[in-house]
């Protein structure tokens, strides 16, 4: 039987999914999208599919790859998706299609995610390892070392991934020792890796991925087993995350890793045969020099880079620094070679210092023509960026054309591949364009010969969902525009007990509406974006008003306008402050933007207007996450429906019923407040 008439009999009333669960309902859209998937893993080629929220595009694509029988690289954007991928869906999928051979399994993270043994070993000789919070986390992590299996810290509850411990517990592709470390056997990156090389299925994240053809590009060898069949989930984010890879970058923190580890190994190792301490002090000394080269910054900042130095930071006091630099960790280099010999931790730390050095020598020549360079000025950080402008290149050349490469067993020997079609690639998301070719990803991801697959949300938008655009707020140039909101917004908050999303385009209207409303709400939690560790405001949020604690109102950013899931009541209001169109100042959009009009392109056509609509679209879908679910779309920008191109982005939205005045804005949020729990109601 051919893998699609088997998936299609899967999904049927009375079919397999339907036997096994009593909620299963058929639906047309996910039953279509895995039939697609099904004939791309036989026939070979790239799929692209649009699956609007509640399709359910996970099994859609994870029953047809458990069926085929073939080794399977499922790349996902969120750690959270690649847990619950490996952890919840793949083993209850499986169980229940009963596939008759098991099926092996394996999760694998990026470096950061391990614990690392030996730097666990070391961290006690690090000086921010004498900071009583500090020392207090590390003693946590010490004790779950000794039990852990997986080594994987997402298993250590309550800690903090910004926590400072973090960095002194795990491993970098520059500080690792690989199979010379004393802890090699036991390395949790190096079993998760051999699991991974063994396994059918494989779950890992658009980073890894991307890091993985950086690395084989470099000559190394490759992180990842070679598969013919690769699914990408969250699709939308693989151009900005492997355009992160695949160009260059360089920042300060490596460099002040390179000279703490300089410090610590050197005192721990070779004491009193160099002078660790001179050479690491000089080492930060220069690389905060080349910070303050830079110039001040007010919040993090991208300044151009054409010429010599980046705009606005003179030519000479730049390549001083840059000189300076390469002539401290040269020294550095001398003193490590006349005791490289007695440890490995040396060896490596001098290939670490010969990578820096080469990176920093390509920043001080001229930029690679295909490609956009800048700065990323922090209050502290520094970071020199070389970045293709988007990966369609990179992935018609090395990967979609790329042969699938014999697979390896355990014991990483290369098995002879069954003669069978081409690699198979499929790449889905709810979001991936405002036009039916969906040209905003294919376009940039070199995939206009991919097949093309839209499947339609199953919700009703037009009972479940309506959209209200503040006619009385200031134009969205005007400084008073995100206060003028805030109060706008406040009283709805208020009404409806929280239940509030706001989501903001920069981080200054984030401040600004997140301390207007905490002024004007007292019996509301308002919770701001990097107040807290993202997964806490995430769980703080979903709770809502249970257990007798006030309803939230969440003002944030960046991240929450996707991946973000709040089904049911604790969400009914989402708030958009502006129109998300790309930052004009930005190096990338401008590179970008001069591309297309040097070809004689519009740039708010092409590139602006399109970025804005799958944006709008990500943070509208926050609002509607199951059948159930009831709720108002605002969005606080005047130009949705005053300007020409607002119908443009209105098409890109789902089909909610409009609210035209504020008397139905009043009603709909009445009826919201009388709802309560709103299942069945109709807006």
């Amino acid at each position: 039987m051919a893998l699609a008439e088997m998936v299609r009999e899967v999904f049927a009333p009375g079919g397999v999914l339907a036997r096994a669960d009593a909620h299963f309902q058929p639906r047309e859209g996910q039953t279509e999208m895995a039939e697609a998937v099904a004939r791309t893993l036989e026939e070979g080629g790239a799929l692209v599919v649009e699956a609007g929220t509640g399709v359910g595009k996970t099994y859609a694509y994870l029953v047809p790859a458990l069926l085929s029988g073939e080794r399977v690289l499922l790349s996902t954007a969120t750690k959270a998706l690649q847990d619950q991928l490996f952890a919840r869906d793949l083993p209850r999928l499986a169980e229940t299609l009963g596939v008759p051979v098991p099926v092996r399994m394996a999760l694998l993270k990026g470096r950061a995610s391990y614990l690392c043994l030996h730097r666990l070993e070391q961290a006690r000789q690090d000086v921010s390892a004498q900071d009583r919070g500090v020392a207090r986390v590390l003693a946590k992590v010490e004790d779950w070392s000794r039990s852990t299996r997986a080594g994987d810290l997402a298993e250590l509850a309550g800690l903090d991934e910004r926590s400072p411990v973090i960095p002194l517990v795990t491993s970098t592709r520059e500080n690792c020792l690989g199979s010379q470390c004393p802890r090699f056997r036991e390395c949790h990156v190096h079993l998760a890796r051999r699991e991974a090389l063994a396994a059918d299925i494989v779950v890992i994240n658009h980073h890894l991925f991307f890091a993985d053809v950086a690395v084989r590009e470099s000559g190394m060898a490759e992180l990842l087993p070679s598969v013919r069949v690769v699914v990408f989930d969250e699709a939308h984010q693989i151009n900005e995350t492997g355009v992160q890879f695949l160009g260059t970058q360089l920042s300060t923190g490596q460099w002040m890793d390179f000279s703490r580890d300089l410090l610590a190994v050197g005192l721990q190792r070779a004491r009193g045969l160099a002078d660790w301490t001179g050479l690491s002090r000089a080492l930060e000394r220069v690389v905060q020099d080349l910070r303050l080269a830079a110039g001040d910054a007010h919040g993090a900042a991208r300044l151009r880079w054409s010429g010599e130095s980046p705009d606005g930071v003179p030519s000479e006091a730049w390549q001083a620094a840059l000189r300076a630099l390469a002539l401290a960790c040269a020294q550095a280099q001398e003193a490590l070679d006349t005791v490289s010999e007695i440890a490995p931790d040396f060896e490596r730390l001098y290939e670490r210092g010969s990578e820096l050095l080469a990176r920093l020598a390509r920043f001080s020549g001229a930029a690679n023509p295909d490609a956009v360079r800048w700065v990323e000025l922090g209050a502290t950080q520094l970071r020199l960026i070389e970045s293709p402008l988007d990966i369609a290149e990179a992935m018609r050349t090395r990967l979609l054309a790329a042969p699938a490469e014999a697979p390896q067993a355990a014991d990483g020997w290369p098995v002879e591949p069954a003669a069978g079609p081409g690699r198979a690639w499929v790449f889905t998301s709810a979001t991936l364009g405002a036009d039916e070719a969906l040209t905003w990803f294919t376009e940039r991801a070199g995939l206009q010969d991919a097949r093309i697959l839209r499947v339609a949300s199953p919700f009703d938008y037009a009972a479940q969902a309506a959209l209200y655009v503040p006619r009385h707020l200031p134009t969205p140039a005007d400084p008073a525009h995100s206060l003028a909101l805030a109060h706008w917004a406040a009283a709805a908050v208020a009404s409806l007990g929280g239940r509030t999303l706001v989501l903001t385009t920069t981080l200054k209207a984030l401040r600004t509406i997140g301390d207007a409303l905490r002024k004007r709400l007292d019996t509301v939690d308002v919770l701001v974006q990097g107040e807290w560790p993202k997964r806490r405001l995430m769980e703080r949020f979903r709770e809502g008003s249970e257990h007798g604690r006030p309803g939230c109102v969440l003002v944030a950013s960046a991240t929450f306008w996707e991946g973000f899931d709040v089904p049911g009541d604790a969400l009914q209001l989402v708030v958009i402050d502006k129109l998300p169109f790309p930052p004009p100042g930005d190096p990338l959009v401008e590179a970008r933007t001069q591309r297309i009009e040097l070809a004689g392109g519009k740039a708010f056509t092409a590139y602006a207007l399109p970025e804005a609509a799958v944006a709008l679209k990500q943070g509208a879908g926050r609002l509607i996450r199951r059948e159930s679910d009831r709720g108002v779309l605002v969005v606080g920008d005047t130009r949705l429906v005053t300007k020409g191109y607002g119908k443009r982005l209105l098409a890109a939205l789902p089909p909610m019923r409009r609210l035209e005045s504020e008397e139905e804005w009043d009603e709909a949020l009445r009826m919201l407040i009388e709802m309560g729990t709103p299942h069945g109601a109709v807006l």
